[in-house]
């Protein structure tokens, strides 16, 4: 077996993909010969190129995710130009910490909205293209650990990644077997904003060994993953979700526990 899945003549589309985890998937993708657009309201600080500073770059075009007519009329732009859409990064998201007492249902209501709607209304878009061509098309949602368990300060974000991971899986039975849908379940991922979000160096660290792998996940390591649903490789894989979280997250138990100090059990 060779090493990255040829995606050559391939045309992704991934959302919010001008930074972090966005931009390793659109790196990963680049690099696997695929042409990359890049959608959300603000463009990328720099153009996102296959390799740092050389190679193919992505295409960035403006939209917000949010606006349903704007959001077809992007794929439809996309449809016409490049003749085809083989797949959809559903990456765009996020949310700032608020406990759920300490804002209003509005607010929370936002973070749904950009988390669990708007890849609803990508991929409706998608489909609507994917459906038409002869060799269908593969759908990635970014989603979270957030989503699989309880979520504090992050209570609305983790209810529309669960919800995500459903609708995954519902779109692939509805879809199938034309368009594949899947699911990247991510942990931490290093990006630019881990430092505020773990307290810098030393945060990052300290984060970095509770995780079994001992490190945080690099965002190109995503868009390896990515690349792998979106080749032939993956024709078979749809209604799956992909665990990226380095091992997880050891029990909080056993750092309760004193575990040098336990009866041992005959067998």
């Amino acid at each position: 077996m060779s090493g990255t899945p040829g995606l050559d003549g391939r045309v992704a589309v991934v959302t919010g993909g001008t930074r972090g985890v966005g931009a390793g998937i659109a790196r990963a993708l680049l690099r696997a010969g695929a042409d990359v657009v890049l959608c959300a309201r603000s463009p990328p600080d720099r153009p996102v190129t296959a390799h740092t500073g050389e190679g193919r770059a992505a295409r960035f075009l403006p939209v917000d995710l949010r606006e349903t007519a704007a959001v077809e009329d992007l794929f439809d732009r996309v449809a016409d130009e490049y003749g085809r859409i083989d797949t959809l990064v559903n990456n765009a998201g996020g949310t700032p910490f608020r406990p759920l007492h300490e804002a209003p249902a509005a607010r929370h209501a936002r973070v749904l909205e950009l988390n669990l709607l708007a890849p609803l209304t990508a991929s409706l878009a998608a489909h609507r293209v994917m459906r038409e061509q002869p060799s269908g098309g593969s759908i990635v949602m970014i989603g979270s650990v957030s989503g699989t368990r309880p979520s504090p300060g992050t209570a609305a974000y983790g209810a529309a990644k669960a919800g995500l991971e459903n609708l995954a899986r519902t779109m692939a039975v509805e879809w199938a077997p034309h368009v594949r849908v899947n699911t990247l379940v991510l942990g931490m991922v290093r990006t630019a904003s881990a430092h505020l979000h773990y307290g810098g160096d030393a945060g990052v660290a300290a984060v970095a060994r509770t995780v079994p792998a001992g490190r945080l996940a690099e965002p190109d390591e995503v868009g390896d993953a990515v690349v792998f649903l979106a080749s032939e490789r993956a024709a078979y894989i749809t209604g799956a979700s992909l665990l990226i979280h380095g091992g997880g997250e050891r029990p909080a138990f056993l750092a309760a526990a004193d575990v040098n100090h336990r009866p041992s059990r005959e067998p």
